[in-house]
């Protein structure tokens, strides 16, 4: 034992010091948040632990209690957390990362700031949103506001300071309930002063500001350069970092179409290309003279407004301007036209469960893996005793050129090496992309009466598919005839065309679903799932990263437990029988159009998030082989894309190879989506289950969760036949009746 023990605590103490505590055991809620403090995952604390990570998950919900030697060894852990994060505790001032500043536009004049005051509150007025399901407590419910529309504490001098504490008051048709905790939100011992009023407020044209949770503010600003003082000041907007070695959220103020001309603001943008205001339009004009300054990107539907930190502190407030489109319809629907109040409640979930909105959805998604692994953190310089930035380990630090194959065709590294319209061939270029294939239906199938055509969706797909993926964190190292290592991320030219597949499933190695002719580059996930299948891989070059680890654990962990919890607001949970999920599928966006909008942004973000790991270059001025300005971000890195859609097909083929292993092949596949003949409408009628009505090991199971899979879409055997045979088109992407989303979820 005594062996066992040296070994346990030598695990833990290397976990220590990746992460960043009482001589007994605290309590389970204690050990969830100091393991979560620390910015660990239960899987690490499981490893260092040598335990099931389901073990972990009993011992924090206090289920079960460890034993020795592992209690001994789990309590040095959290003693030794305990002591870097304690439950209540001033924050430390950190050294601030080196970055630069947002570039200027115009060189502001000086202007003195006004002093802070505290924000009037008041009730919300009725909304027109019809009435919820859960209705409020009356006794929770303030007056009225009185008939001028304005509240007697809003007097044009704002000299009065109320004396009582801010109270937070539910809009009576609007926010009828306060959410329970939410999973999602960071941990805290209690809320921040400094953000008191919550993350975000919704400007209307009177100066109603409603904030989060039927919270009502009076915004006395006629100007944009006001409004971003009251903001910064009276208004307590704002969220406390979501890891420690990050960066609080800037407040978030929304201006509606009302609060726009409020400002003096063009109800459209008359520069459609560049989506900005002109460099002399009087709102600039009245920032540069506040001296208030503005960054690259302008004056657009998503402004952000900043002076330089002052003692370490960021002085920054983010706009959106909905009538100039801040929020994209294909990811948040008609969001943009609900009442005030009620659009607060949309985007404070978000905001809580997700990230407060700073840009569109893939923004916000991108956004979410440096809020969660930031890049530098505060180090002690030995040589001076001052604190200085440091990279941060296991998180992404610098910007990186990709591998000759991970490049896509713009990139300089390609530039340098073919011409302009040379078409690689996949010896010369990595092409892990999602699945787009579908196949002629044969004799047999023709001739077993088959009704339907039934689409299943998998959930989450690529967020699933991030969780414990190991991906490169640092430079790739080029090497020859390598021995190819499932646990090491990178690149592999590899001949995987000797891989015999079922011609009635897409081959797993090419996003066309094809026998590859020849050899190819693949990432890890692909060619470790070619050796899954029993094939001898025999690489003739790679470039692999010795720097690595489980990046998007984090990211994955806060997107899924966000999704969750949506789902549950819509009436979808786990653990629900089948014929019940799909009933309350069916119906769950008109549950709470809210809440859908909600929903349908999380999985905009994770597909977003995605996509911009390798984002190309954009407008009309770039020209081949140019540098363009997303290059310059540690977080752009195709090789982690590459990693985690190799993965998401991989796993997509493995549970399609076991429903074929009972005789069901599908005919059609599009990403996350795959079509099956059916004799019936419904998922049931074709999917397989055991003896005792369980799910078939290993296939498609239904349910919320993601991984598994629900129902897309039902069309008529011959219009899936027509579609295979005549059109030649993929009846996956049109199965639900609309077109099917060409990246998934």
């Amino acid at each position: 034992m005594p062996n066992e023990q040296d070994a346990l605590f030598a695990s833990v103490d290397a976990l220590l010091d990746q992460a960043a505590a009482p001589d007994s055991l605290p309590a389970p809620a204690e050990r969830k948040r100091l393991r979560e403090a620390g910015g660990l995952s239960q899987d690490q604390v499981a490893k260092a632990l040598s335990v099931r990570r389901e073990t972990i998950t009993s011992w924090e919900s206090g289920r079960t209690e460890p034993r020795q030697p592992k209690r001994a060894a789990y309590i040095r852990l959290l003693e030794g957390l305990a002591e870097r994060f304690p439950a209540e505790r001033t924050a430390p001032a950190q050294v601030p990362a080196p970055a630069a500043e947002p570039v200027p536009i115009a060189e502001p004049a000086r202007a003195a700031e006004p002093a802070p005051e505290r924000a009037p509150v008041r009730a919300a007025e009725p909304s027109p949103v019809p009435a919820r399901p859960a209705r409020p407590d009356p006794s929770s419910m303030s007056p009225r506001r009185p008939a001028n529309g304005r509240s007697n504490a809003t007097s044009t001098a704002r000299t009065a300071v109320p004396s009582t504490p801010a109270r937070k008051t539910a809009a009576p048709d609007v926010a009828a309930r306060k959410p329970a905790a939410d999973p999602a939100a960071p941990t805290a011992a209690a809320p921040d002063p400094r953000f008191a009023h919550g993350p975000l407020a919704v400007l209307d044209g009177d100066g109603t500001a409603y904030c989060v949770d039927g919270l009502v503010l009076d915004c006395p600003a006629r100007s944009v350069a006001a409004l971003v003082d009251w903001a910064l000041t009276e208004a307590k907007l704002g969220a406390p970092r979501l890891h420690r070695h990050g960066k609080d959220a800037d407040p978030l103020v929304v201006i509606t179409a009302a609060a726009a001309e409020r400002f003096g603001l063009p109800s459209t943008l008359e520069d459609r290309r560049g989506l900005r205001l002109p460099a002399d339009h009087k709102v600039i004009t009245q920032l540069a003279r506040a001296k208030w300054q503005l960054t690259r990107r302008g004056f657009g539907p998503w402004p952000r407004v900043y002076r330089p930190a002052q003692n370490g502190r960021r002085r920054c407030v983010q706009l959106a301007i909905l009538p100039w489109g801040a929020l994209d319809a294909r990811s948040w629907g008609d969001t943009d036209q609900l009442p005030p109040a009620e659009l607060a409640r949309v985007l404070g979930a978000y905001a809580t469960r997700v990230i407060t909105p700073r840009g569109s959805t893939a923004v916000c998604g991108l956004e979410l893996m440096t809020a969660l692994r930031p890049p530098t953190r505060a180090v002690k310089d030995e040589s001076t005793g001052s604190w200085i930035s440091g990279p941060n380990p296991g998180a992404l630090t610098e910007p990186l050129d990709p591998a000759p194959p991970e490049a896509p065709a713009e990139h300089p590294v390609v530039a340098a090496r073919y011409p302009r319209h040379h078409e690689r061939t996949p010896d010369q270029v990595l092409d892990e992309e999602a699945y787009d294939w579908f196949r002629p239906l044969t004799d047999e199938e023709c001739a077993r009466g088959y009704t339907y055509g039934v689409g299943i969706d998998v959930n989450m797909a690529f967020a699933a598919a991030a969780n414990r993926l190991t991906v490169g964190t640092g430079p790739a190292t080029h090497v020859q005839a390598p021995e190819f290592d499932a646990k090491l991320p990178g690149s592999w030219l590899v001949d995987l065309s000797h891989v015999e597949i079922d011609p009635r499933l897409p081959n797993p190695f090419t996003p066309k679903g094809n026998r590859p002719t020849g050899p190819g580059w693949y990432a890890t996930s692909t060619v470790a799932y070619a050796v899954e299948l029993g094939a001898r891989v025999r690489p003739s070059e790679a470039y692999v990263r010795y720097e690595h680890g489980a990046y998007l654990d984090a990211w994955y962990t806060r997107l899924r437990d966000a999704y969750m919890a949506t789902m549950a607001d819509l009436g979808v949970s786990t653990g629900m029988p089948d014929a019940d999920f799909l009933d309350a599928m069916a119906r769950h966006k008109d549950a709470d159009p809210g809440q859908a909008a909600v929903l349908s942004a999380i999985k905009s973000s994770v597909k977003g998030g995605i996509g911009k790991l390798r984002e190309r270059p954009q407008g009309v001025g770039y020209k081949y082989g140019e540098r363009w300005p997303a290059l310059e971000r540690p977080t752009w890195s195709p090789h982690i894309r590459a990693e985690l859609i190799g993965k998401a097909r991989s796993n997509m083929h493995r549970k399609m190879a076991r429903l074929a292993s009972v005789g069901l092949f599908p005919v059609a596949v599009l990403s996350d989506c795959a079509v099956y003949l059916s004799h019936g409408p419904s998922p049931l009628d074709f999917l397989p289950y055991t003896d005792d009505g369980k799910p078939l090991p290993g296939g498609f199971r239904l349910g919320v969760s993601p991984g598994m899979v629900k129902h897309e879409g039902t069309q008529e055997f011959l219009w899936v036949a027509a579609m295979t045979e005549d059109e030649q088109i993929n009846p996956a992407r049109h199965i639900k009746g609309t077109d099917a989303a060409a990246g998934g979820e």
